[in-house]
C-alpha cells in the first residue's frame, strides 16, 4: 500500500475537492478532517472518502457552492439549513456558534438538516473540550438509505446513528467517546472491501436473508449491519432510536427512507459550560485523576496497557504524524484516476 504523510494526503484532498467544484476555504476544511481521520486510524472516513463526494457532486447530491441559513434561533438554540452544501463546513460553523451561545447562556445546542457527510463526528465536539466545555453530536443519515436492523430485525430501518461527547481535562489526548450505535460503521465495511478482506468479525453483519455473516461483501448485496450489543443488541438498537429522533426529527427530516438515495446528514449538537456547573480548574482536575485511576487497574489477561477513551486515537495521530499513513491500492487508484481526469495528477504527485 502506498504511504503519504499528512500534508500529502491534505494536498490531494483538497486539491481534488476544489477541482470538483469546491469553494478553496471549504476544500482546505474537508482535507483537514478527513486526513485527521486517517492519522486518528479511522480509515473509514479519511480520504477513501473523498472519490464518494465528488461522485455525489457530480450526481447533483452536493452542492459545492450552496450557502447555508439560520432558519431558527433563540438564545441559547438554533435550526441550520445547509442546503446540500459541505457537511463539514455547515457543522464546523455549527459548532462555533453553539460555543458561543454556551459562553454566554451556560448551554447552547443546535440542529442542522440538509448537508452532505459530516465525516468523524468526534471532531465538532472536540471543539467545545478545546474551550474548556462539555461537548456532545448525535448523527444520522436523515432520509438516505438504511444499513442497521432493529434488534431482531432482518430489513434495515436505521443509520448507523454515531454519538459523541467530550470532556476537557489535563490529559496530554483528548478524553471522548465516539461511536458508531451499530456493531461497527458501514465504513469500516467498505475498508475491508477495498483491502480485498474477505471476512468481518463475528457480530457484525446479517445477508440478505437475515443470516449471521462475516463477508464483508454481504452489505452491498442487501445485507445489513447490527445494532451495538450482540447478544445484547437491544441496547445499542435503544440508543440507535434516540439518536434518530434527536438527529433525524427534531431537525425536521422526518425517519425512514427516501428513494431518491439523498445522503442527508441530520445532527444535534450541544456544549456545556463546566464552570456554570463546577470551577473549571476543579473538573479539568478529576476528570484527569480519574483517568489515570483507570489506567492504573490491574490488568486482564491478554491486555498489556488499560486505556482512557480517545487515548488510542491520540497515541495513533502522534504515530502516524511521523510514519505517514498508509492507503490501500485500491483507494489510491481512485485518487490518481480523478487528478489525470482534472488535469493535476502531476501537481498532486499522483
Amino acid at each position: 500500500m502506498p504511504n503519504a504523510t499528512a500534508e500529502q494526503l491534505k494536498a490531494i484532498a483538497a486539491g481534488l475537492m476544489e477541482a470538483a467544484g469546491a469553494k478553496p476555504e471549504h476544500a482546505a476544511i474537508i482535507a483537514r478532517h478527513t486526513t485527521g481521520a486517517n492519522l486518528a486510524g479511522h480509515d473509514s472516513h479519511g480520504i477513501i472518502l473523498v472519490p464518494t463526494y465528488i461522485e455525489r457532486i457530480k450526481r447533483g447530491h452536493i452542492e459545492p457552492l450552496a450557502e447555508f441559513e439560520v432558519t431558527r434561533e433563540t438564545d441559547a438554540t438554533l435550526t441550520v439549513d445547509g442546503h446540500w452544501g459541505f457537511g463539514y463546513v455547515v457543522t464546523e460553523y455549527t459548532m462555533g456558534r453553539v460555543i458561543e451561545k454556551a459562553k454566554a447562556h451556560g448551554v447552547g445546542a443546535a440542529t442542522v438538516f440538509r448537508q452532505s457527510h459530516v465525516g468523524r463526528v468526534a471532531d465538532y465536539p472536540l471543539m467545545a473540550a478545546a474551550e474548556g466545555m462539555i461537548g456532545m453530536m448525535t448523527a444520522d443519515s436523515g432520509r438516505s438509505a438504511k444499513a442497521v436492523v432493529p434488534f431482531g430485525g432482518r430489513e434495515t430501518r436505521l443509520g448507523t446513528n454515531p454519538i459523541c461527547i467530550t470532556m476537557p481535562s489535563n490529559l496530554e489526548g483528548p478524553l471522548y467517546v465516539d461511536m458508531a450505535t451499530s456493531a461497527v460503521a458501514a465504513g469500516k465495511i467498505n475498508v475491508a472491501v477495498a483491502r480485498g478482506a474477505s471476512q468481518v468479525p463475528e457480530g457484525w453483519l446479517i445477508d440478505k436473508n437475515g443470516t449471521a455473516t462475516r463477508d464483508p461483501n454481504a452489505l452491498r448485496d442487501g445485507g445489513a449491519l447490527l445494532p451495538l450489543g450482540g447478544s445484547e443488541g437491544y441496547k445499542g438498537y435503544g440508543l440507535s432510536v434516540m439518536v434518530e429522533i434527536l438527529s433525524g426529527i427534531l431537525p425536521g427530516l422526518g425517519f425512514g427512507h427516501e428513494p431518491s438515495g439523498r445522503h442527508n446528514d441530520g445532527i444535534f449538537m450541544a456544549a456545556f459550560r463546566v464552570d456554570a456547573f463546577l470551577d473549571l480548574r476543579q473538573f479539568k482536575a478529576e476528570v484527569t485523576e480519574f483517568a489515570h485511576y483507570l489506567k492504573a487497574t490491574p490488568k486482564a489477561e491478554g491486555f498489556d496497557e488499560i486505556y482512557y477513551p480517545g487515548e488510542i486515537e491520540y497515541l495513533t495521530t502522534r504515530r502516524k504524524l511521523v510514519e505517514g499513513v498508509d492507503i490501500e491500492d485500491a483507494t489510491w487508484a481512485k485518487l490518481t484516476t480523478l487528478a489525470q481526469e482534472y488535469g493535476i495528477a502531476v501537481d498532486l504527485g499522483l
